[in-house]
């Protein structure tokens, strides 16, 4: 959809048919490949969607041709580091090695990191160690309906700051 010439305009009419919905509380996830197809154009339409308020992410960044220029072009928030990397940060150091480079060059370029697909408890407690402190996974929550939200925010001892 982002790849679309229309997308920030079809993006600035639903915000106005919705003004309950503020923009700064949408993001938006790119797969880090997929902005590769017209780095240009997604570039142009993400900084046309950031002057609405909205912002992005770029999700499974370390799969595709991470670059520095990839940062500097594409006006993401957030990286999202790919749960290939996480998977194995307990027992594989290049992959320790890979989360502290992500983590190295979101600080230089101002982003907020997560940590995708973090499974157990040992896997926030070496993010933690590695000073990740978002994270997204199984080990946060399964999948459920919006009416167990609530309740389960209410009982959920926070360990770490997961998104």
């Amino acid at each position: 959809h982002l790849q679309k010439s229309n997308f920030a305009d079809r993006l600035r009419v639903l915000l106005a048919y919705y003004p309950e919905v503020k923009p700064q509380l949408l993001e938006l996830e790119v797969l880090e490949t997929s902005a590769f197809d017209d780095m240009h154009h997604i570039g142009a339409m993400m900084r046309e969607c950031a002057q609405l308020g909205v912002y992005f992410s770029l999700d499974d960044f370390g799969t595709g041709y991470s670059s520095l220029s990839y940062l500097k072009q594409l006006p993401a928030k957030i990286l999202k580091i790919d749960q290939t990397f996480i998977r194995d940060i307990l027992h594989d150091p290049d992959d320790v090695a890979i989360v502290k480079g992500i983590m190295g060059l979101a600080k230089a370029f101002g982003r907020d990191v997560i940590a995708e697909g973090v499974e157990t408890q040992e896997h926030i407690d070496r993010l933690i160690e590695l000073e990740c402190y978002h994270a997204q996974g199984y080990a946060i929550a399964r999948p459920m309906p919006p009416h167990a939200l609530l309740p389960w925010l209410e009982s959920w001892n926070v360990k770490m700051s997961m998104s």
